[in-house]
């Protein structure tokens, strides 16, 4: 049995930084350093009275999951169109599939996983093929 890769993270301890999108704050959970870079994982939450600009891209990943925990947000999907996911609900995003964040609730907090941990972020012309 190995201990290799074991982390645990702890609300108390949270910290939350601004990254990839400005109108967003990120609480790294610790599996990125965990999995040696093969996942990352945090807790993404709204930042309070930021300006919100949904820009239409996609992400060069192999696996994307969000949770909301939560608020709500929507979401405009390729081939699917707008998606409001509420606490509680869950989506699996196909690599590459080009989207946008449309609007979201003051309080949303959703979870986060996506595999590689330094996945590439492309913005692109829009949402529509």
């Amino acid at each position: 049995m190995t201990t290799r890769g074991f982390v645990a993270t702890h609300a108390r301890d949270a910290r939350f930084e601004r990254g990839l999108r400005s109108f967003f704050e990120y609480r790294d959970l610790g599996i990125r350093v965990a999995t040696e870079g093969r996942v990352v994982a945090h807790v993404i939450r709204a930042v309070p009275g930021a300006h919100f600009a949904g820009a239409p891209h996609r992400h060069d990943t192999t696996f994307q999951l969000v949770y909301v925990l939560k608020g709500w947000i929507e979401f405009e999907y390729e081939g699917q169109g707008v998606v409001r996911l509420e606490a509680g609900s869950c989506v699996h995003q196909p690599p590459s599939i080009r989207h946008r964040e449309v609007a979201h609730s003051d309080d949303v907090e959703m979870l986060e996983i996506v595999m590689p941990a330094d996945f590439r972020t492309e913005e692109v012309a829009s949402v529509a093929p």
